[in-house]
């Protein structure tokens, strides 16, 4: 049986006063199934297309901290310490830094694990990948 999740896009905006942004990955949240997932790929090449002078390490840092608290591991601050539904609400939580996410959309799936990877195929990976 079909079960609702929602799932947003992550986006790189390497300089929020241009607006322009690189898809890097998305989050699933699927609360019948209490599972909260995040998949990434950044592509170097188009973000330093927009800025030649982006830290790519610092972005993917950052990313690497995302699925840290997505995944609710302790060290990862406070809002580790919360429910799935808290972390998608506060990960999906519109932001003015150099990660930002889409709206939150929903649809229907049995396994949200492959939503994930669907998710970034069509969304976010090269379509050559």
């Amino acid at each position: 049986m079909p079960h609702v999740f929602e799932y947003a896009v992550l986006r790189a905006v390497p300089r929020q006063e241009r607006g322009e942004f690189v898809n890097v990955g998305v989050l699933v949240y699927c609360s019948a199934l209490n599972f909260l997932g995040a998949r990434v790929h950044v592509d170097e090449q188009r973000l330093l297309t927009l800025d030649p002078f982006l830290d790519v390490e610092v972005l993917r840092a950052s990313l690497e901290h995302l699925g840290l608290s997505c995944d609710g591991v302790p060290n990862a601050g406070p809002v580790s310490r919360t429910s799935a539904g808290q972390r998608f609400r506060w990960l999906t939580a519109p932001r003015s830094t150099i990660i930002q996410t889409s709206p939150a959309h929903t649809g229907l799936t049995d396994d949200p694990e492959a939503e994930l990877d669907r998710l970034l195929a069509s969304l976010v990976l090269p379509p050559d990948h």
